[in-house]
């Protein structure tokens, strides 16, 4: 069973979170509020979103680089395609 459905939950929580400080930054924005408050709100969407990565990004690694049953060439090719997410990520 694929990480993300074991946790879809719990991870679906996060992404209402997510939803829910995204919405409020738009409030914020439209209500003209000072720009220490969202610059915080904007910190606080980038972090929930890196934490959303770095949980589902955590999973992945366990089920596909760590499973000695997948064959060396898949375990390579799913790390290459890991190192291509993250450094769309990063940019």
């Amino acid at each position: 069973m694929s990480h993300t459905i074991a946790g879809q939950k719990k991870l679906l929580t996060r992404v209402r979170r997510i939803r829910g400080q995204a919405d409020a930054l738009e409030k914020a924005l439209m209500a003209e509020t000072p720009c220490i408050d969202i610059l915080q709100q904007i910190a606080a969407v980038r972090g929930a979103v890196n934490g959303l990565m770095a949980e589902v990004l955590e999973g992945h690694i366990r089920e596909h680089l760590l499973d000695e049953q997948n064959e060396p060439a898949q375990r390579e090719q799913d790390l290459e395609q890991i190192v291509s997410v993250i450094r769309s990520y990063m940019k």
